[in-house]
C-alpha cells in the first residue's frame, strides 16, 4: 500500500511541475535547474551542472508555433551541421524513432567541434571541442516541440539517463 502511495504522490508531482507546449507536456528531472529570464523562441531553458567541465550543459525547449520551425529532416540535418569531426566532415550522428505516449518522437545523437547556432550571419564564430547534442523533436498535437540539450561530452553522457527520463515524460 505504501508503494502505491508513492507512486501516486510522484504522479501528482509530475503532473504540478510539468511545463507544456503545443499541447505537449513534459517534466524536468530533479537537479536541472530552470533558467528564468526571457530567451528568443525558447519555451524552456534547463542549465545542468557540468560533470568537471568548465561549463555545463543546456537543455533548450522550442516552440515556433503550429505548422513553424521546419519539418523534421531540415532540422536534424542543421543540428548535425553544428558538428564536425576534427578533420573538418561533418559528424556521424544516430538518429531514431520511437512513440512515447502516444507521441512521435525523432531523436538525434551527434558529438565532435560544435559550432552552436554560428552561420554565415552569427558574429560567434567559437567552436567548442568534444561537444554533443542529444536532441528529440516531438510532434504534438498543435506542432512540434524541439528538445536540444549540449554541453560537453561528459556532462552530457552523465544526464543523458536525465535526459531520457525527460522524454520519457512528453504526454498530451
Amino acid at each position: 500500500m505504501r508503494l502505491r502511495w508513492s507512486g501516486l504522490l510522484l504522479s501528482i508531482a509530475m503532473v504540478l511541475n510539468a511545463e507544456t507546449a503545443a499541447g505537449v507536456k513534459w517534466t524536468a528531472p530533479a537537479g536541472w535547474n530552470t533558467e528564468s529570464g526571457a530567451r528568443p523562441m525558447r519555451v524552456a531553458t534547463y542549465t545542468i551542472s557540468g560533470a568537471g567541465d568548465k561549463e555545463g550543459a543546456e537543455c533548450a525547449v522550442y516552440f515556433f508555433g503550429e505548422g513553424q520551425g521546419g519539418g523534421i529532416d531540415a532540422n536534424l540535418e542543421r543540428w548535425k551541421n553544428q558538428f564536425h569531426s576534427p578533420g573538418g566532415k561533418v559528424a556521424e550522428a544516430k538518429i531514431g524513432k520511437r512513440t512515447i505516449h502516444g507521441l512521435l518522437v525523432t531523436t538525434i545523437d551527434v558529438a565532435g567541434e560544435y559550432s552552436g547556432m554560428g552561420g554565415p550571419m552569427s558574429s560567434d564564430k567559437t567552436v567548442k571541442a568534444d561537444y554533443r547534442l542529444l536532441g528529440a523533436i516531438v510532434e504534438g498535437p498543435g506542432g512540434n516541440v524541439f528538445f536540444k540539450f549540449t554541453g560537453p561530452g561528459r556532462s552530457i553522457a552523465q544526464n543523458q539517463g536525465k535526459f531520457e527520463l525527460l522524454l520519457g515524460s512528453v504526454r498530451n
